[in-house]
């Protein structure tokens, strides 16, 4: 039954970011590079871990996930969002900062919390671009990925700190940043042409 469920864990990862590629590829939304760039190393260094403490097919979802965050840096790097801020670069540095540190740490929940930060931290610059632009990201990818998410922690083979942290944080993460960007649509109006710039 796991492995049902993570094979459709897996079909919902590439489904989900059908409509988000296609959107990136008209310039409808605009990912934010370094965002992305810092998901790809991230989630496959997850990966990694949920592998080494037999994850099982619950890691599914996590090595599809890493694969499309490479395939949306590079539509990003043409398409993607430009106006990087100092805050932005800050986030950046910090989040490589604890990916570093992940590198040298010996411990495997320690990893998998300094990886779980550095996602978290890799999310602020997407945040800030989408509270002044909601319509730069695709609402439908966000609310699948919470559902893929949470459908890759039942799918697990086993529960520990270093196997469901990872994708128990973007159960959260995705949820909150889809209610974000459906509030935030509604406080701004259906015309994004008119919307703020950052």
């Amino acid at each position: 039954m796991k492995e049902i469920v993570g094979t459709i864990a897996v079909l919902l990862t590439f489904v989900g970011y059908v409509p988000y590629v296609r959107d990136t590829i008209r310039g409808k939304t605009k990912p934010h590079i370094y965002s992305w760039l810092l998901w790809g190393f991230v989630t496959i260094s997850a990966w990694g871990l949920q592998i080494s403490d037999k994850a099982g097919p619950g890691s599914w979802v996590t090595l599809a996930a890493a694969l499309v965050c490479f395939v949306i840096f590079f539509f990003g790097l043409r398409q993607g969002q430009k106006d990087i801020t100092k805050s932005d670069t800050i986030f950046f540095a910090l989040a490589l900062v604890a990916l570093i540190t992940w590198l040298f740490a010996r411990q495997p929940v320690l990893s998998v919390v300094l990886l779980s930060l550095t996602d978290i931290l890799g999310f602020i610059p997407t945040l800030r671009k989408s509270w002044n632009k909601p319509y730069t990201e695709t609402l439908f990818s966000y609310v699948l990925n919470t559902l893929r998410f949470a459908l890759s922690i039942y799918a697990l083979q086993r529960y520990t700190i270093i196997t469901s942290l990872y994708p128990l944080t973007w159960v959260v993460a995705n949820g909150l940043f889809s209610l974000t960007l459906v509030i935030r649509r509604k406080q701004l109006g259906s015309n994004p042409d008119a919307l703020p710039q950052s």
